[in-house]
């Protein structure tokens, strides 16, 4: 979907960026665990296939995709940003009779930031974006069985259980957005920032030249004030 190719929001503790291209190895690499294959019921892609599925994520009119992003860690302009990767947030837009029905579906890749609130930051966030952006007016969520996590944190979000199908060992879960829905969530994510992810990216980089450039004027002012030192001890020991 073309409509958050260049949209950044910046929440607590994460940042959502749109899937790029620069983004696709490191995505491939979390898709060959198979918790994650089970957790998100994938199959395994190559490479090159995981390359077509981000292009037709950021093309295609039904689906919106962001990476999420350490927000502090993002802040080292050091850092590259695919090391930043946390995991990713779609909505799938899974009706076309009905454009305001959305599955939304969360996927924190790295172990070690599951269980510190984020998944739950990053849904909040990405249902004020659909609600706002989109026009979304029902969510709904279809989890693993296996997935106790992912279940709880959908139900503390408010949703509701609404069938249960052994077959594919999967739950379905939905909220209705009325207006006091609306207004809650709105007002749970007044935090947020968007920003013009380009741009950021630029000041950013922009940065890191701003610092080697210090750093360079800073060895040669260094290197100048010991040639002077080196200048005034010759001059007294020949004085």
């Amino acid at each position: 979907m073309k409509i958050n190719e260049n949209s950044l929001l910046e929440g607590h503790t994460v940042l959502l960026v749109p899937y790029n291209e620069h983004h696709v190895s490191r995505y491939h690499e979390w898709m060959k665990s198979p918790e994650l294959q089970q957790l998100t019921a994938s199959e395994p892609l190559t490479l090159e296939q995981e390359h077509a599925m981000q292009r037709s994520w950021r093309e295609d009119d039904d689906k919106c995709t962001f990476i999420i992003l350490d927000k502090q860690l993002w802040t080292d302009p050091d850092v590259e940003e695919e090391q930043c990767m946390v995991g990713d947030v779609n909505i799938f837009l899974t009706d076309p009779t009905d454009p305001s029905l959305a599955e939304l579906e969360i996927m924190i890749a790295e172990a070690s930031y599951r269980g510190r609130g984020i998944g739950k930051e990053v849904t909040r966030m990405m249902m004020s974006y659909g609600v706002a952006k989109l026009g979304v007016k029902k969510f709904q969520a279809k989890i693993g069985l296996d997935n106790e996590v992912s279940v709880g944190m959908f139900k503390k979000l408010h949703f509701q259980e609404v069938s249960v199908c052994e077959v594919f060992r999967e739950v379905t879960l939905e909220m209705t957005v009325d207006e006091s829905v609306r207004t809650r969530l709105l007002d749970d994510t007044a935090f947020v920032k968007e920003r013009d992810y380009a741009q950021t990216c630029r000041d950013r980089q922009a940065s890191v030249w701003c610092r080697v450039f210090l750093d360079q004027i800073h060895h040669y002012n260094r290197l100048q004030e010991a040639e002077h030192h080196q200048s005034k001890n010759s001059d007294a020991v020949n004085g």
